[in-house]
């Protein structure tokens, strides 16, 4: 398993397998051959259906910049070795000189059809969750503290940037108000529901509402394209920052606390990304909302310094009722239904704490099995309802 710093990326939004990854597949293709006469990509599967509303031609543009380069969208070829795969081709004098196939893997990760040599470098040797804590249980120490052993010490100052980012996030979102781009007329509500108190508020409410208007500006703002942490993914980016700053404010952590917190949540995202997928083009939203929902929860048991039991079944519960979930974006934006999602799966998370606190010896299910299921269902799902913007609400909204 590789570093967080392979799962938390900085970037800009909506997508970081629309968008993220695109980028930096443009990115390698350059440095290979910068002085080619032209450029043709081509576009297959989920990028081909909703790249257009998922902005990533004009990404491919931004980084080519003044160079000559054909996007070509190709929504017929079924046969594909992952649902975002993309041809590069470069062209000197009429003939091509160069041409490889990408494939954006999710969380703004790529893979290079026949490189593994551009692989990162594996630091986790346990391969689940099942084997970290018997690891841990071994050295008698928290799952935070394993994340440290393997990553070194410098993996604190990596997340305290990550921590700001996030902050920022979601300071943005609640001071921009306005319609989202993209021709939906989605209007910013996260600012309103910040400010705006229930005519007969309890605690309860209260926090319902700050930790959705903290999820709506951070996922708002990855909507318009702001630099945002991924999540595990843009799409899902507001579920993590959402409840750690609710509780923060609340109770007061600090941020060497919520720096084990995230420590935490990576180390469950990297296990998804790992054994399963992060991807909505290849397992649908359960792949990116579940997951974040898992790390979110997770993160808040480790906030609260519960046990190796207690944090799984929190990362258990959310993921494993977050299975089938589909990605339908409207008009392939980054909007509909994907904004309202991160709030409630920030209100599961929540939940989930809860419920380990109580019901942990009660479990019969791990997360290990949870994260194989997903996988199993994703690939179940019709492609409809995998990022296509073919089935679901895609199809119905308009």
């Amino acid at each position: 398993m590789k570093s967080l710093r392979q799962l938390y990326k900085i970037g800009r939004g909506p997508s970081s397998s629309h968008t993220m990854g695109p980028e930096k597949a443009c990115r390698y293709f350059l440095n290979l051959i910068p002085d080619a006469d032209r450029y043709k990509v081509i576009l297959y599967g989920s990028l081909a259906l909703t790249g257009k509303g998922h902005r990533t031609d004009a990404a491919i543009q931004m980084t080519m910049e003044d160079r000559s380069v054909e996007i070509v969208f190709d929504t017929e070829n079924q046969d594909l070795p992952h649902a975002n795969t993309m041809d590069f081709i470069a062209y000197r004098n009429g003939e091509i000189v160069e041409q490889k196939r990408i494939l954006s893997v999710g969380g703004g990760d790529i893979r290079i059809e026949d490189h593994p040599e551009a692989e990162a470098e594996e630091i986790y040797p346990e391969k689940n969750l099942r084997e970290i804590i018997a690891y841990c249980n071994s050295k008698n120490i928290r799952l935070s503290d394993y994340v440290f052993e393997r990553e070194g010490d410098d993996i604190r100052s990596f997340l305290f940037e990550i921590w700001q980012v996030m902050k920022k996030e979601i300071r943005a979102g609640l001071t921009t108000t306005g319609v989202l781009p993209g021709g939906l007329g989605v209007q910013r509500v996260a600012q309103l529901l910040y400010n705006r108190r229930h005519i007969d508020e309890r605690p309860e409410t209260r926090e319902n509402r700050i930790v959705c208007a903290y999820a709506f500006a951070a996922a708002e703002h990855n909507a318009d394209c702001g630099t945002i942490v991924t999540a595990p993914t843009c799409g899902a980016c507001a579920t993590v920052p959402a409840v750690l700053q609710y509780m923060q404010e609340k109770k007061g952590f600090s941020d060497e606390q919520i720096i084990k917190a995230l420590a935490v949540g990576g180390l469950i995202g990297n296990l998804v990304k790992q054994n399963a997928s992060i991807s909505g083009a290849e397992c649908g939203c359960q792949a990116e909302i579940g997951t974040a929902c898992a790390m979110a929860s997770a993160a808040l048991a480790e906030l609260f310094e519960m046990g190796l039991d207690q944090i799984e079944y929190a990362a258990e519960v959310s993921l494993e009722h977050m299975l089938g979930l589909t990605c339908d974006p409207v008009c392939g934006l980054v909007q509909i239904p994907c904004i309202e999602r991160n709030a409630i799966a920030a209100m599961r998370a929540l939940n989930a704490l809860s419920l380990a606190n109580f019901l942990t010896g009660t479990r019969k299910i791990s997360f290990d099995m949870v994260v194989k299921t997903m996988y199993e269902t994703g690939k179940d799902i019709h492609a409809h309802y995998r990022e296509t913007s073919e089935g679901g609400l895609a199809k119905l909204v308009l």
